[in-house]
């Protein structure tokens, strides 16, 4: 049985580029005032940050977010066609992804009453 598993900030320290504790700034932020906080990051780490928290699927929308603070050439030189690929996600806005949640099966009724004239079988 799978349990609730606490994000704690021993969770990013492998690899990660900047502090736990600038990283729990980060994570909390609102979406408004990410930019001014990140601003005081260098921007080949803030690359290499976007890069890091895009590879988690619980911080996927926040590289995202950090990528659209950097410059292209600079994510794509950090992390090749990633980099581009994330900065296209940053100008083009983040939509998560669905997971296939929103298929419903159709409701349409599947009738087989007008399939063949009712004489057909007397033919």
């Amino acid at each position: 049985m799978n349990q609730a598993h606490l994000i704690t900030a021993r969770d990013f320290e492998d690899g990660c580029p900047i502090s736990p504790e600038m990283l729990g700034r980060i994570y909390r932020a609102e979406a408004a005032t990410l930019p001014s906080l990140v601003a005081g990051i260098p921007e080949r780490t803030r690359a290499r940050l976007a890069v890091f928290l895009y590879g988690r699927t619980h911080t996927r929308e926040l590289g995202v977010r950090v990528a659209a603070t950097c410059d292209p050439a600079l994510l794509a030189q950090t992390s090749g066609s990633l980099g581009v690929a994330i900065h296209g996600l940053a100008r083009r806005g983040y939509a998560p992804p669905t997971y296939e949640e929103d298929r419903r099966p159709s409701k349409k009724a599947v009738s087989l009453a007008g399939s063949f004239r009712d004489t057909d079988w007397l033919d």
